[in-house]
């Protein structure tokens, strides 16, 4: 993969639901639900529950991070 095809990728879910899987260390998981509010060079935000979270294309392109729109 490439980070502008993934930049891309997320680029057409803005301003859409989105299930966002994270897979950490030491086999932690967290499951977020919420809308992809903008998208930057580098990171793309999320709003979740009237916060924002903030994740790089970078953990995508590896599978740290998986993204499903609802």
């Amino acid at each position: 993969m490439n980070l502008d095809l993934v930049r891309d990728d997320i680029a057409r879910l803005l301003n859409k639901r989105v299930v966002i899987n994270v897979y950490g260390m030491r086999n932690k998981s967290y499951c977020y639900e919420g809308v992809i509010s903008a998208i930057y060079p580098y990171v793309f935000t999320v709003l979740i529950d009237g916060g924002v979270k903030s994740f790089n294309y970078a953990d995508v392109i590896i599978g740290d991070i998986v993204i499903k729109p609802i």
